[in-house]
């Protein structure tokens, strides 16, 4: 199919541009920056449009190039684009999924395929999981393209925002005091089986429309998560809970503490205070489980963490997209590998020493 990807240079985008391509799909890179496109080892591969959500013209001529770059219209969009950590982020998500949803209609797409979060049957939502919401509707244009909307909690990969804070919390604090709330049960997933799932809403014979939650094989929390982490790392840990501790307090001081952009860090630790459990289910009745099972957490960390002493690879070339990409966030992959990153980055003698007096600055002062 020819299949076009809004926020192909992200985490999930550029492994699902990955993936669409194996599957031999006619992929169809979108960025506002198309100039960033050519930092990824698919570019040779892909059609690279420019497209700004934000804008209804230049979201018009993106369709429009890419149906003359690939001999027709474009059938399915993938839709990955957020502006969480940003300013009024849920104002800017609203108004660019109406103009993509409106601009793929004129276009003659049939499906879109949105990647957004777990709704929780509460009052009063978040303002991360309040926008996923309002986002799937306002995809949903009258008269326009169908929509597929696949919900996910937690994805566990290197090189995806809510691992990297799970793991930096996990390897500079050997102490963690806890509020209840990360009690709350969660339904990870790993990117493996986010991307499987993907590929297959691609195909209406297979998932028909509508909303679906995606998850792996366990339920558990965030507390049990760092818990994982911890065995799987290796390390020691002691984690409280401390009633009366608030979770937006513990948004707050992890948007200081670690290296993650510092909105995006705070909004989506404020998600915490909601049970994150599936309730929109049926996708493994029509998509078979990927071979060897779907992935528990424990499976997927280990995945994550088995490359971390490697240099990250092209996205494309990655042995398992559990691995580090060279294009993911520049402070992801832990401390460690920022330090070999920083120390590599001054090269010659002393390089042994230089590590050692930078990994106890970065913990002394965590940056």
């Amino acid at each position: 199919m020819r299949i076009l990807v809004t926020g192909a240079t992200g985490y999930v985008g550029s492994r699902l541009v990955t993936a669409l391509l194996a599957d031999q799909h006619q992929v169809i890179a979108a960025s506002r920056d198309p100039e960033r496109l050519q930092q990824f080892g698919w570019f040779n591969q892909v059609v690279p449009v420019q497209l700004d959500a934000s804008d209804p013209a230049s979201t018009r001529d993106a369709f429009a190039a890419a149906a003359d770059a690939v001999g027709g219209p474009v059938d399915v969009v993938y839709y990955l684009v957020h502006a969480i950590g940003q300013r009024d982020f849920r104002e800017a998500d609203n108004a660019a999924a109406a103009i993509v949803a409106t601009a793929a209609g004129d276009a003659g797409v049939r499906r879109i395929v949105y990647l957004g979060g777990f709704v929780p049957n509460d009052k009063t939502l978040s303002e991360h999981l309040a926008s996923r919401a309002e986002v799937a509707q306002a995809l949903s244009v009258v008269g326009g393209p169908e929509l597929v909307w696949l919900g996910a909690a937690i994805i566990i990969g290197a090189g995806s925002t809510s691992f990297e804070m799970l793991r930096y919390v996990a390897d500079r604090f050997p102490v963690i005091p806890t509020p209840p709330r990360l009690d709350n049960p969660i339904d990870p997933i790993s990117i493996r089986d986010v991307l499987h799932y993907l590929v297959a809403a691609a195909d209406p014979a297979q998932v028909p429309a509508g909303a679906y939650d995606i998850h792996g094989p366990d339920t558990t929390s965030y507390r049990g998560l760092l818990k994982t982490y911890a065995r799987v790392a290796g390390k020691r840990q002691v984690i409280i809970r401390v009633p009366g501790f608030h979770t937006a307090v513990t948004a707050r001081v992890l948007a200081y503490t670690l290296p993650v952009p510092f909105g995006l860090a705070g909004d989506l630790v404020d998600s915490l205070d909601h049970p994150m459990v599936a309730s929109v289910s049926g996708l493994h009745d029509l998509v078979p489980d990927p071979p060897g099972g779907l992935l528990g957490a424990r499976e997927a960390m280990a995945l994550a963490l088995a490359g971390r002493s490697n240099r990250p690879r092209p996205v494309n070339a990655l042995a398992d997209p559990h691995d580090l990409a060279d294009t993911d966030p520049e402070w992801a992959g832990g401390d460690a590998r920022r330090v070999r990153r920083f120390a590599r980055s001054l090269g010659g003698g002393g390089r042994t020493r230089l590590h050692a007096l930078v990994a106890l600055t970065l913990k002394a002062l965590w940056v």
